[in-house]
């Protein structure tokens, strides 16, 4: 059956140049074409907007693109819909903010650091240290676009769930470890000690990429590479302690201040609705905006009164507070009309599953909407319903480019979706998650309950 929601490609765009193809990581100056225009992608150094620089930013993207604003799952700025005319006209709008974008890997750092109650090291340092004495490696055509650079400050709040090629965390007072390929529980670690240390290490390993080849990975060095340069890794990492990634709701702060975290619906937001949203802001005392993983950000310079006010308005704006919305449990992708490969209308399916299935959406897991097979918006397992020939494919717990355990006719989503929830409904025990509890029926019953009548 072919899909209700049909690909909409925009055939008043230009042929994307050599500076536009899609596979590329998109960029202020190299972005990328999707089917709504083209798509820029920044990251300021630190993370940190003050609250006029993210408005001047709005306003950018409303006179440049078509006025929609994303926060991206690992805590990057994207606009849509610009021409190739209005591109140069972006950045130069933005340069005359202050809002500067540095060449080669982005480097993410903790979204609270500065002022998390119990951060061990400060990662806007380490950062300093990196861009200073690696400048000319990052400039390398070598590296790979999507190269990722973790600085995490420790204490609760930091990026412990978030993937990175290269990890750098504060483990206690001036000491801090370099890790590879993996979140923090899985990442390989290098070595551990000082701020100097860490950094050669870092260095180091964008060495060896480049020894590697073009457009390398920390997976694609060996072993006997990696011995060579750090002989004494410390092998495998010991469970490491549970930590918190920010997320939506309300903060306090030893100081008596508050930080207010606020999710976009599906990580999407008009410039209009964040103009007015950051001019309330601004006027009840926000100081920063500063974007974190999770499609979510953080205003700080906030009273508590203050943020309960904020908090209150935020849904007028299509933002949520409340750690608990079902919505944000929801990974969806730009899909189709937005992106040129997108199968299916994604934020449409989201909104729907958000009503019919509520008994899925309770935090234990992520429901993945993907238009393609690509998985963009969620690169990990989670319950996957990804867009494919003739209609849906569904992982259960894959990532979008797995064998599907189900493949669902188009008009036939919902029904599934619904019997689904209604499963988890019906066989959850006291106590037991939506996650635990199709984890202990099983792919197989679960995908049996879907095919029955």
């Amino acid at each position: 059956m072919a899909l209700g929601e049909q690909t909409m490609q925009n055939s008043r765009q230009e042929p994307p140049s050599a500076w536009m193809r899609r596979g590329a990581c998109p960029t202020l100056l190299e972005p990328m074409q999707t089917g709504d225009g083209l798509l820029a992608r920044l990251r300021p150094p630190g993370g940190i907007l003050s609250i006029q620089q993210f408005t001047r930013l709005a306003e950018a993207a409303q006179r440049h693109g078509n006025g929609i604003v994303e926060i991206t799952a690992r805590g990057s700025l994207q606009i849509r819909g610009l021409r190739t005319e209005t591109v140069q006209p972006l950045a130069a709008d933005l340069d005359a903010a202050g809002i500067s974008v540095p060449p080669g890997p982005i480097i993410e750092l903790s979204p609270l650091y500065g002022i998390a109650p119990d951060e061990i090291g400060n990662p806007a340092e380490i950062e300093a240290l990196l861009r200073d004495k690696l400048a000319a490696a990052f400039l390398s055509p070598l590296l790979a676009p999507k190269l990722s650079i973790l600085i995490d400050g420790g204490g609760t709040y930091g990026l412990a769930a978030v993937t990175g090629d290269i990890r750098v965390t504060a483990v206690s007072a001036g000491i801090w470890r370099v890790a590879i390929s993996g979140d923090e529980q899985t990442a390989l670690p290098l070595l551990t000690g000082s701020p100097d240390a860490a950094v050669q290490a870092v260095g180091d390993l964008l060495h060896l990429l480049m020894s590697c080849g073009r457009h390398k990975r920390c997976r694609d060095i060996e072993r006997g590479a990696l011995l060579a340069a750090f002989p004494f890794m410390e092998g495998v990492l010991a469970r490491a302690p549970e930590r918190k990634d920010p997320e939506a709701g309300t903060l306090a702060l030893p100081d008596g201040s508050s930080v207010l975290g606020l999710s976009p619906r599906f990580g999407q937001i008009h410039a209009s609705e964040l103009i007015s949203f950051l001019g309330s802001a601004g006027v009840l005392g926000a100081t920063q905006v500063r974007p974190g993983p999770g499609r979510i950000f953080f205003l700080t310079g906030l009273d508590c009164r203050s943020a309960a006010t904020l908090a209150e308005m935020a849904s007028k704006y299509g933002l949520s507070v409340n750690r608990s919305d079902p919505e944000m449990s929801i990974a969806a992708c730009a899909g189709a009309g937005a992106c040129a490969s997108g199968r299916f209308q994604t934020k449409a399916r989201a909104e729907k599953l958000a009503a019919i299935a509520v008994e899925l959406l309770d935090g234990s897991m992520v429901v993945h909407v993907s238009g393609c097979a690509k998985g963009c918006a969620h690169p990990r397992s989670a319950l996957s319903i990804v867009g494919a020939d003739g209609g849906y494919n569904l992982m259960l717990d894959g990532v979008a480019s797995d064998i599907a355990d189900a493949q669902i006719a188009g008009g036939d989503i919902d029904s599934a979706i619904e019997k689904l929830a209604r499963l988890v409904k019906d066989e959850r025990q006291a106590g037991e998650s939506a996650a635990a509890c199709l984890r202990r029926i099983g792919k197989y019953d679960a995908i049996k309950a879907l095919r029955q009548g």
